[in-house]
């Protein structure tokens, strides 16, 4: 045995046993199956689109029977498109941010158009967007709901109402979780 073999730290002989190269191949094919996501953020701008097109065709038909519509039933049709672009907000958050947190670093630091909450995104920093933008959703249906009050299911309603408040309640206590977890950190 050489000199320079005796003298090697205890890590330096593991990083060269069989072993740990076997966990280093492991750990590079685990790290690397965060690309496993890629296809499925993929899946959601296809959703994406559908929903673009779905908006264009609902705007579209309120266009064409403008002037036969009353104005509840007109602004159900508004309300409909704000729902549509609500959804679409939330897959673009779920897209981005899940992408740049999940699977690759988004390289936009120099392009003019970036947005701003990238900057502090987090696991967290989603888990409340996305519950406020359920909320909104939500909301959504739910004046939907009292604007046809006279066409709806009370006891729908009743579910619409309980559903709305399990969505505010869930996110109230996500936003008063991350609180506690960003002081902890800041210790």
């Amino acid at each position: 045995m050489s000199h320079s073999d005796s003298s090697a730290s205890p890590a330096a002989k593991r990083a060269h046993s069989p072993i740990s190269r076997i966990e280093h191949v492991f750990e590079t094919v685990v790290f690397a199956s965060r690309w496993i996501q890629a296809p499925l953020y993929g899946g959601l701008i296809v959703a994406e689109l559908l929903y673009a097109y779905k908006f264009l065709i609902e705007l579209w038909e309120m266009v064409r029977h403008i002037n036969q519509q009353e104005e509840t039933i007109f602004m159900l049709g508004v309300l409909g498109l704000i729902d549509v672009t609500m959804v679409a907000n939330l897959l673009t958050m779920v897209i981005i941010g899940g992408y740049a947190t999940f699977v690759s670093k988004l390289d936009l630091e120099d392009h003019p158009d970036r947005p701003e909450w990238l900057t502090h995104i987090d696991p967290g920093t989603i888990k409340i967007k996305l519950a406020s933008s359920l909320i909104g959703i939500s909301s959504i249906h739910l004046l939907k709901s009292f604007v046809n009050i006279a066409n709806e299911d009370p006891e729908h309603v009743k579910w619409k109402i309980f559903i709305h408040v399990t969505f505010l309640s869930s996110a109230i206590l996500l936003a008063w979780t991350d609180s506690i977890m960003q002081k902890d950190r800041r210790h």
